[in-house]
């Protein structure tokens, strides 16, 4: 039996992709929630919790796109030629938050506040864009001849608007719970206040995106809720409720790190039922990872680049959260 490489490639790509949303969703969080926060302290404080960090973050970003091209160059041409509007927007957003990461501090106490919009709205912008792209490519992307079949406007509907909002809500949850692990004192506690509406919030949008994409999307409602698929899938909602419940309880009791795990395990559970209603459709409905794929050699010769570099990115990666672990004061940094 040969070796399944366009399995192997989509197995990297849905793994950059989840590394991605992890480590760029608290620090673009942390943007989100700056509107909360008026404080000059507390926010040099957030922005120092993720300062060592956050463009390391987005290297999972780049190996996502550059995989992407390399191992299915179709599924590449096809998802940017619909998706170009809102994706050049998440790019300007991530443009001007990390242009804000270098000029916050430098700037006077007179122009600072400039910088700190541009890091919400960049923040926001990145945010809502990548549900807008998240959202599109569920409801699927129309193809004829191996070209994009669409409008320029197709990712612009209620659903997408929605899933977009959605994301801002998820990665404002996982900043705050970011925020919970690696402040104290006065900013710790206004993070504890605002997680509980944040996972009410993030209760509110599971259950609606739960039922509106079934209902829009018949092959999704087949995957999920004929025998014995339902019984195989029932785990992901179970666990996402016990998980939601587990989260109030640590918040309750003003937990500093349970709280952020039990968000990543959220995330990583909406990962999981995004990954079960398209799987195995890397564009939506109909192309395979299998269809869209490069041919074999294409595939081989840049997996042998892939998994050198690979264990350096994870390996700096933990390193670089090793070094910067720890709590965050305003008066001496990380300890």
């Amino acid at each position: 039996m040969g070796i399944d490489l366009p399995l192997i490639w989509a197995i990297i790509i849905i793994f950059g992709i989840m590394m991605y949303v992890v480590m760029d969703g608290f620090d673009l969080g942390i943007g989100i929630l700056f509107p909360f926060i008026g404080d000059k302290v507390d926010r040099d404080v957030m922005m120092n919790t993720v300062a060592p960090v956050w463009d390391g973050n987005e290297t999972w970003l780049v190996l996502g796109g550059a995989a992407l091209f390399g191992a299915f160059p179709l599924a590449y041409s096809v998802v940017l030629s619909a998706l170009y509007l809102p994706l050049i927007l998440m790019l300007i957003g991530l443009i001007f938050r990390g242009v804000a990461f270098e000029f916050r501090f430098k700037a006077s106490n007179a122009k600072r506040h400039l910088w700190d919009k541009a890091f919400i709205g960049g923040s926001l912008l990145a945010t809502f864009c990548q549900g807008l792209a998240l959202g599109a490519f569920v409801d699927g992307i129309p193809v004829m001849n191996r070209i994009y079949a669409g409008g320029q406007w197709d990712w612009f509907t209620p659903f997408t608007v929605f899933c977009g909002l959605a994301l801002i809500v998820a990665y404002a949850l996982l900043g705050c719970t970011w925020l919970i692990m690696k402040t104290e004192d006065a900013l710790q506690e206004k993070m504890h206040k605002l997680a509980r509406p944040l996972a009410l919030a993030l209760l509110a949008v599971i259950s609606i995106v739960s039922l509106w994409t079934p209902l829009t999307h018949p092959a999704i409602a087949l995957r999920w809720f004929t025998l014995p698929n339902l019984f195989w899938f029932l785990p992901v909602p179970v666990l996402v409720l016990v998980t939601l419940a587990g989260l109030f309880k640590s918040i309750g009791r003003h937990d500093h790190y349970i709280p952020f795990l039990l968000t990543l395990l959220l995330i990583f559970l909406g990962y999981s039922g995004l990954g079960i209603s398209l799987w195995p459709n890397i564009v939506p409905p109909a192309i395979s990872i299998w269809d869209a794929a490069s041919p074999p050699q294409s595939q081989g010769f840049i997996l042998v680049g892939a998994l050198l570099i690979i264990p350096f990115i994870l390996g700096y990666t933990f390193w670089s959260y090793y070094v910067f672990r720890g709590k965050v004061r305003a008066e001496d940094g990380y300890h």
